[in-house]
């Protein structure tokens, strides 16, 4: 099974965001644990990111919000990095 890892920096961004966008709550939830359990699901909308994103990947809270997160397949680790609105954590 995969494993969430919460850095100490991404849980401050995700309270932040929680706090912002309350209605999103439930979704955040719903995502979280279907990373947990199938990080390939295609809900999730999982796909690498380029430029200075390299090396990190993405999946989709709701159309406008996403997950910025580091895939380590080998450990079976997921090491969230960011949330927010899409033209926020890609910048």
């Amino acid at each position: 099974m995969t494993r969430l890892v919460y850095p100490e920096s991404y849980l401050k961004r995700a309270k932040k965001f929680l706090r912002k966008h309350p209605e999103v709550h439930k979704q955040y939830q719903k995502t979280l644990e279907l990373l947990e359990l199938n990080p390939h699901h295609p809900s999730l909308r999982l796909h690498g990111l380029q430029g200075r994103l390299s090396g990190l990947s993405s999946v989709s809270i709701t159309m406008s919000y996403r997950i910025v997160l580091e895939l380590v397949i080998q450990e079976n680790d997921i090491i969230l990095v960011d949330i927010g609105h899409h033209d926020h954590v890609y910048k």
